[in-house]
């Protein structure tokens, strides 16, 4: 839709509009986190904020917004000579998941470059951007690489391109705003950590809010510019105090107490580096000049903390985001008050006689901060799209409760807690993939060491010079060169390929039945699968989870990107019944079927965690007289005659042992290896005899079809 849904209008979410005002009214803040569930008006909150911002006035003609006053020194455009400029609205541009990374920093006309001789650069969306708002929407789904180049400029206020020998440097100051489903997968925490502010949104549960929510966005809807104009008072009152806010922060005043208590409070939560010491004193100051006042506040502080500090306290992604608040209260009463400064004349706040900087605030007692009036109904959550409706059934929450497929007569124990985990070596797929990048197997990648070159398949982003330079050379005679320089031709370019690592799918198949149940060792085992979770977050894999017991097999958790949702389904995981291992087995067959419709150059690493032991079928249509083992087996052998990469973790333990999961291995064509041999000091050799025995595997096979 044309017309922007008003800020104003968004219902409740408190913290999500009072953190993006913050960094409307200081940019240095360093923008803001948005983490929720879907349709909790994330989206429609950060396009609406736009509409807030302060014009700017820019060079005419300049494709970099520079200032009229003050123009970049180094634009590419430039110089400027100085004049009046002329006045525009704040841009919100939005960067794709899909975008490459040309498309973000701009791209060079290698081939004008190289005939012509000239630097053509067609700015990306970092240079449209500049002095403005750029918005990442599943910024947790966006390739590490362009994070990296993103927070790097976001940082540095600058965006640098360097191609060939070719260097363009231009301004990018910009308010970055991030969303993203946790369900989806986290973020590193280095690059949580480059985020100024985040915030938690969810949707209500209470039917009054919610209705007030659908009678909003039908009410939009149904006439867009006659919902704008509605809330157009509102709008404008909360424009004006961020531009009062923004001509009173030069003079807000940061004293020695508050300093200390930001101090203290990092410390005490045990925050790493210096980053959220200098976000926190940077958001309490915008606190205060957003308020009205000239000195910080110990509310400022306490609601700075509560906004900058929870995403920087994870230590991996099984810890929940959050601050526990009665501890911050403690750690701010040891600092005695400063004393209050007389409040000064409304007037020049803009609307704070309108409502808006009411009880709403961020404050325990609204001096904190405010938000807008909420008229015409009770605070609620907001629809972030028309398709998102607000009052769906939430059926991805971790802690709704799973289907079982174990049927009832399993002797279920209750869930046992996972031992303390530990560092695993890379269990990597042989060959080389063409995956998602990763840091897992091989691959052929767009960022690497570079290995070859090849013709470009479509728009040239890596030229390989010497292989260009080779391929044009024989035809300078008959192209009539004349000069110093190459006649370069678009026929000569070539693109240069390049290795990485990618991510794989990591299929977890856990053996859950009573042979597992021993509390110690199953304790064990869920170690075992989390320090493999663990490692695959850090290698930005996907993870699935099957798990086995009683009379069938179960997909506990659909491959995905969110390690956390995979390891809280890990740990309510019961146990109990008999072993139906050729059902687990047959269900990850199903399941990398499936996986492999939908994304195919995703390369599966299969992990098999069990003692071997097979005493129940779990699965119909098989022969008469077949054993549990006879069908596991055969079951594990369709999975190597398909080139499956995988691993069996053998759980068995005690003096006696029947090396059952020692035989499955060698039916899936893998390598098996001991709870103790996972760790990384006792797991050498493993990943090559991974790739040694998928190879061996894949010769049987084709020794077996020739011979049929």
């Amino acid at each position: 839709m044309s017309t922007p849904y008003p800020f104003t209008a968004v219902v409740g979410q408190t913290d999500l509009r009072l953190a993006l005002l913050l960094n409307a009214v200081s940019p240095a803040v360093g923008g803001v986190l948005v983490r929720g569930e879907k349709g909790t008006a994330k989206s429609t909150a950060v396009r609406a904020l736009s509409a807030l911002l302060p014009q700017v006035d820019v060079v005419p003609g300049c494709r970099f917004s520079c200032a009229p006053g003050a123009p970049d020194p180094a634009c590419p455009d430039g110089p400027h000579e100085p004049g009046a400029g002329a006045a525009r609205p704040a841009r919100m541009v939005e960067l794709p998941v899909g975008a490459s990374e040309d498309r973000l920093v701009g791209a060079l006309d290698i081939e004008r470059a190289l005939s012509e001789g000239v630097k053509a650069f067609e700015p990306g969306l970092l240079a449209d951007a500049h002095r403005g708002i750029l918005y990442v929407d599943e910024v947790n789904l966006l390739h590490d690489h362009l994070i990296d180049l993103l927070l790097d400029a976001a940082a540095m206020g600058a965006s640098y391109v360097e191609r060939e020998g070719v260097s363009v440097r231009h301004a990018a100051r910009f308010l970055l705003v991030g969303t993203m489903n946790p369900e989806e997968g986290e973020l590193r925490p280095q690059l949580l950590d480059r985020f100024g502010l985040t915030v938690e949104v969810a949707a209500s549960r209470e039917p009054a809010q919610r209705v007030e929510v659908v009678r909003r966005r039908l009410a939009y809807e149904d006439d867009p510019a006659a919902f704008a104009i509605r809330w157009a008072d509102e709008e404008h009152e909360v424009r004006a105090r961020v531009v009062a806010a923004r001509a009173l922060l030069p003079q807000v005043s940061l004293g020695d107490t508050a300093l200390l208590q930001i101090a203290a409070a990092c410390a005490g939560f045990e925050v790493d580096g210096m980053r959220a010491d200098i976000v926190m004193a940077r958001t309490a100051t915008a606190l205060a000049a957003w308020a009205g006042r000239t000195s910080v506040r110990k509310e400022d502080v306490r609601q700075a903390a509560l906004l900058a500090l929870p995403h920087r306290r994870r230590r991996n992604p099984f810890d929940a985001p959050g601050l526990d608040e009665e501890m911050l209260d403690r750690i701010l009463d040891g600092f005695p008050d400063e004393e209050p400064e007389p409040e000064p004349d409304p007037e020049p706040q803009g609307p704070d006689d309108g409502g808006d900087g009411g009880g709403d605030g961020g404050g325990p007692d609204g001096d904190g901060g405010g938000v807008p009036p909420q008229h015409d109904g009770p605070p609620a959550q907001e629809a972030d799209s028309p398709e998102a409706a607000p009052d769906a059934p939430d059926t991805t929450r971790e802690d709704a409760p799973q289907p079982s497929a174990q049927g009832s007569g399993a002797a279920e124990q209750a869930p046992v807690a996972a031992a303390e985990p530990f560092r695993t070596k890379v269990l990597s797929v042989p060959g080389l993939g063409e995956g998602a990048a990763g840091r897992r197997s091989r691959a052929r990648t767009a960022h690497g060491r570079t290995t070859g070159s090849q013709r470009p398949r479509g728009h040239l982003t890596k030229l390989h010079l010497a292989a260009t330079v080779h391929a044009a050379a024989p035809h300078q005679k008959a192209r009539g060169r004349a000069g110093r320089g190459l006649v370069i031709r678009k026929d000569d370019l070539r693109q240069a390929t390049r290795e990485g690592r990618e991510g794989n799918l990591v299929l977890f198949v856990v053996d859950a039945s009573g042979s597992m149940a021993a509390r110690q060792r199953m304790g064990a085992v869920k170690g075992a699968v989390m320090s493999l979770l663990l490692d695959a977050y850090q290698r930005r894999d996907k993870v699935g989870l099957i798990t086995f017991r009683g009379s069938g097999a179960e997909l506990a958790l659909p491959p995905t990107s969110s390690v956390d949702a995979a390891a809280a389904r890990l740990e309510r995981l019961p146990t109990g019944g008999r072993t139906p291992l050729a059902a687990g087995l047959l269900k990850a067959h199903e399941v990398l079927r499936v996986e492999r419709l939908r994304d195919p150059s995703r390369r599966p690493l299969l992990v098999v965690v069990t003692d071997g032991r097979a005493t129940s079928a779990g699965v119909p249509g098989g022969r008469p007289g077949d054993t549990p083992r006879e069908l596991s087996g055969r079951s594990a052998r369709l999975l190597a005659s398909e080139g499956i990469a995988s691993v069996v973790v053998d759980c068995e333990s005690g003096p006696v042992r029947l090396g059952l999961a020692g035989v499955l291995a060698a039916d899936l064509g893998a390598p098996a290896v001991t709870l103790d041999g996972l760790r990384a000091d006792s797991l050498a050799g493993l990943v090559k005899n991974v790739r040694t025995a998928v190879t061996h595997t894949a010769s049987l096979d084709s020794v077996s079809r020739r011979a049929a």
